[in-house]
């Protein structure tokens, strides 16, 4: 069959074939298995199970480790020191805020609930205000007085109530929360310093003034500046340090307005009449003139007046709203018109062109008159009396060593002045005339040459077009009208008479109206205009009449 002769022809051939030595189909059976064993580590190996593989990951992974067990370690290290250096920063700061608190030998703290507590000159609610103190600001407790703590706080000593103060060590612990770094001001007593609103000088960047001993936490620290609530001061004139806030000096403006209790200033532009009697009497009952911007106390109310006090004035002026200005407005306007004042204290004082004895005295002043402080040195005040009508004026000085006068903020105040009356005497009518026709031009501008009464005139110039108005003619320049007329006395003087005043030379350069009650009108300088001051404000060198 066929399958068996096929079947027989195999075992024929396979016979033949070990007969023979074919050995061909082993090797291709021993390739294949070579084959299949590569494919397999390859495989192996591609999964990354193979042996060296297995151990370089493991060395891999120790030195992974060793690693960041080392960067952790520098971290730790790292972080440990950092809080070292802010523990010992933070004890060395509590204890800076320590050792102010103990500079204290007897601290008290202020506690009020917002405003200020006042520190006054004497133990006395009437005491005058010398300065101010925040709530949690300190002081120096040196004594008591009744209700009254004497204390030393910033460059103010005086007293404050006890009422407001904690003292002991709730005060000292409670202090020491309140240390911060401030600036202090550092500049003499009688300076300011300029608060800017921008890191810079210039003229129209001034906000503020800080006074010496001033005290500002500090925001930030520049170059050259620092950086407070209100602006910029300059770091030139502040120390900055950890330090508790203290009293504040009493603005100098602010002290000449806390001497009123109950402020009144003129509003009116030249005067405003002051009166025996709450009525309008024509000038039946003046008794004084209110300058303009002058200030009084307000000592009551009656009806449309008030009855007030201005110097050595009592009396009363208008209660209109459009002549006298009280409350805030009359804060602001007094704050604004408050001027350094050389306030004399004694009947007569010499006045000297050089700040120096050996300069000779050329003139007196008195205390009946205010007079304004041009610059100020050691143990001399330059003061400005009068421009005159000459180019030059002489400078004048008077000493500040004999404690015969105050140099401070003041302003204006009532000045004594009772009308003249025209009576049934001819003549008397004629220079009451002349001297109500003088006054109406009281508080308008001096100029230097000038002869109008409205625009502006010098002193000659003023009293030549006031009499040229009445028929009467003057030379031009006061030297000059000292001769015209006839000399009198002091106490022959009338109203209507010439005072002149003469240089360091001697040389006349001034002349004024006398007005009666011991007073003139005249065209006094640039800044006072035409005023009326006390006959002597200066010593009168001569007098003339020159109406009869």
């Amino acid at each position: 069959m066929a399958e068996n002769r096929d079947y027989r022809t195999m075992l024929k051939r396979a016979r033949r074939r070990r007969q023979g030595g074919d050995y061909r189909p082993y090797l291709f059976a021993a390739a294949g298995l070579i084959i299949l064993v590569v494919l397999i580590i390859l495989i192996i190996r591609a999964a990354g199970g193979g042996p060296s593989d297995t151990e370089g990951t493991e060395a891999a992974a120790t030195v992974t480790e060793e690693t960041t067990v080392d960067a952790e370690a520098i971290r730790q290290s790292e972080e440990a020191e950092r809080q070292r250096l802010e523990e010992e920063s933070r004890a060395a700061e509590e204890q800076a805020r320590q050792d102010v608190v103990d500079s204290y030998t007897n601290l008290g703290l202020i506690q009020i609930d917002g405003g200020y507590l006042n520190v006054r000159k004497t133990a006395s609610s009437d005491g005058d205000i010398i300065g101010k103190m925040q709530a949690d600001s300190v002081c120096e407790i040196l004594g008591q007085e009744g209700d009254w703590y004497h204390i030393s706080s910033g460059r103010v000593d005086g007293y404050i109530s006890t009422q407001f103060v904690l003292t002991g060590d709730e005060a000292r612990a409670l202090a020491k929360d309140q240390v911060q770094l401030r600036a202090i001001v550092n500049v003499s007593e009688d300076e300011s310093l300029n608060i800017r609103q921008t890191p810079e000088i210039t003229d129209t960047n001034v906000v503020g003034q800080a006074l010496a001993g001033d005290r500002y936490v500090v925001e930030e620290q520049l170059d050259g500046w620092v950086k407070i609530a209100s602006g910029y001061i300059s770091s030139d004139y502040v120390e900055v340090k950890l330090a508790l806030n203290e009293a504040r000096k009493m603005d100098l403006k602010a002290m000449a307005i806390s001497k009123y209790k109950n402020l009144l200033v003129s509003k009116v532009t030249d005067y405003l009449n002051v009166r025996k009697t709450p009525a309008d009497e024509g000038n039946n009952n003046i008794i004084g003139k209110l300058p303009s911007k002058a200030a009084a106390d307000i000592l009551e109310t009656e009806g449309d007046w008030y009855k007030i006090k201005s110097g050595s004035i009592t009396g009363y002026v208008s209660a209109n709203p459009d002549y006298v200005a009280t409350g805030q407005e009359a804060v602001d306007l007094a704050m604004n018109t408050a001027t350094l004042m050389a306030v004399v204290n004694t009947d007569k004082l010499n006045v000297r062109k050089e700040p120096n004895t050996d300069s000779g005295v050329w003139t007196q002043i008195s205390k009946e008159e205010r007079y304004p402080v041009i610059s100020q040195l050691d143990g001399w005040v330059q003061i400005e009396l009068d421009a005159g009508d000459m180019e030059d004026s002489d400078a004048a000085y008077i000493s500040t060593r004999d404690n015969n006068v105050e140099v401070r903020y003041a302003l204006d105040e009532a000045i004594k002045f009772s009308p003249l009356e025209e009576i049934a005497n001819q003549q008397a009518a004629r220079r009451a005339q002349i001297v109500n026709f003088a006054l109406r031009y009281v508080g308008n501008p001096y100029v230097w040459g000038g002869t109008s009464l409205t625009n502006g005139a010098d002193c000659s110039g003023f009293v030549q077009s006031v009499m040229k108005n009445f028929g009467i003619s003057l030379p031009r320049v006061s030297r000059d009208q000292a001769n015209s007329g006839r000399a009198v006395t002091s106490s022959q003087m009338r109203p209507g008479d010439l005072i002149f005043y003469a240089n360091s030379s001697g040389t006349v350069n001034h002349v004024a109206m006398y007005i009666g009650n011991g007073q003139i009108v005249h065209a006094a300088s640039t800044r006072s205009g035409i005023r009326i001051s006390t006959w002597n404000y200066r010593t009168p060198y001569r007098i003339r009449n020159v109406i009869d």
